[in-house]
């Protein structure tokens, strides 16, 4: 089990510890998942997401590497941009979706999910590292902190102005109490705010402690998943991994047809021409008692579907699920969920729910 450069940083704030991905990293804290997510969703919040990789990809060949292997085309953005994209299996299911940091023109951060850090590498170096391309582990030598919320930049202004200016989908290069920063305005909960990698043994605990003590509040995990899925974002293990695809999960702006070649294209290609089987919906279950993974999701009392994440809306105040249903259930459409023996209604609603 991998612990975060803040584990100190945690504890010392009362934080509640659990493994995720292979890492021991802090759930929530005293206030509770609510209490931080509603702070997100009103002020500004702090995550530590120390825990997702960083492969530090480099040299003349790096651009084509990346094309080869992933969905999105960085041709459509270019150096100081960020990019969100897939890295599929030769069925065309999802084996890991990532944001790469493109910091400078022949080097690139890959940020990939907790556990697929090496998966990722694999992908990108399957004929070795050359002098035109190295694909480096560099996730233990940093700290990635998530400042997040509709006051997140006014207040991440008064310690980082630098950081607090990197826009939306672009990343830089900050520097901070003599320590070089890399920011980009990324995000996993459907608000404003950047992502800072800072190194380790630099200045990780500095800067958490700066950022907090202007009124930004720590947040753990649980806030963390309960804020995407408000936002209608997938999570890896649940609406996206083995045998599900971009396309069945409403994913395909993902996919760059006009490249020549990627990574499961050819199986994709197929899926596209006939059509999916099924496609990944947002559910709004009536009351407040929340719907869970795995249930089933009911129409005129045949199981047509099933949960893939489900928890109450802080922001709604109702049950919200994300689940696989037929591809001809539309907005609108009133399903249920079998939520332990009881079918509840559940309506078929537009992403993101808030």
């Amino acid at each position: 089990m991998r612990s975060s450069p803040l584990e100190a940083s945690h504890r010392a704030l009362g934080a509640k510890m659990v493994p995720f991905g292979g890492w021991e990293m802090p759930l929530s804290y005293p206030s509770g998942t609510l209490a931080e997510h509603r702070a997100c969703r009103t002020e500004a919040v702090i995550f530590d997401v120390s825990h997702l990789g960083t492969l530090r990809v480099s040299g003349t060949d790096a651009y084509e590497r990346l094309q080869q292997a992933f969905t999105n085309d960085l041709a459509r953005i270019g150096p100081g941009r960020t990019q969100y994209t897939h890295l599929l299996d030769a069925d065309g299911s999802v084996l890991d979706d990532i944001i790469v940091w493109w910091t400078d023109d022949q080097s690139f951060d890959v940020m990939p999910n907790a556990s697929n850090t090496d998966r990722v590498r694999d992908a990108l170096s399957t004929s070795g590292d050359d002098d035109g391309f190295q694909a480096v582990d560099v996730t233990g030598s940093r700290a990635v902190l998530a400042v997040q919320g509709p006051e997140a930049r006014n207040r991440l202004g008064a310690v980082s102005p630098g950081a607090s200016e990197v826009a939306r989908n672009c990343v830089g290069s900050v520097e901070w109490e003599g320590v070089s920063l890399t920011v980009a305005g990324t995000g996993y909960t459907g608000e404003d705010g950047v992502e800072i990698a800072v190194p380790a043994a630099a200045a990780a605990e500095r800067l958490w402690d700066a950022v907090t003590a202007v009124g930004i509040t720590p947040a753990g995990l649980g806030a963390r998943d309960t804020l995407r899925l408000e936002a209608g974002l997938p999570l890896h293990g649940h609406e996206l991994g083995p045998g599900i695809t971009p396309l069945q999960a409403g994913l395909g702006w993902v996919v760059r047809w006009d490249k020549t070649s990627f990574q499961g294209r050819e199986a994709l290609a197929v899926e596209r021409e006939k059509g999916v089987h099924r496609r990944l919906r947002g559910l709004r279950v009536e009351g407040r008692r929340p719907p869970r993974e795995g249930q089933a999701v009911l129409r005129d009392g045949e199981v047509v579907g099933e949960v893939t994440s489900g928890n109450f809306s802080p922001m709604l105040e109702t049950g919200i699920a994300l689940a696989f249903v037929p591809p001809d259930a539309d907005i609108g459409d009133v399903l249920a969920v079998d939520m332990r023996g009881t079918p509840t209604p559940a309506t078929v609603v537009k992403l993101p729910f808030v």
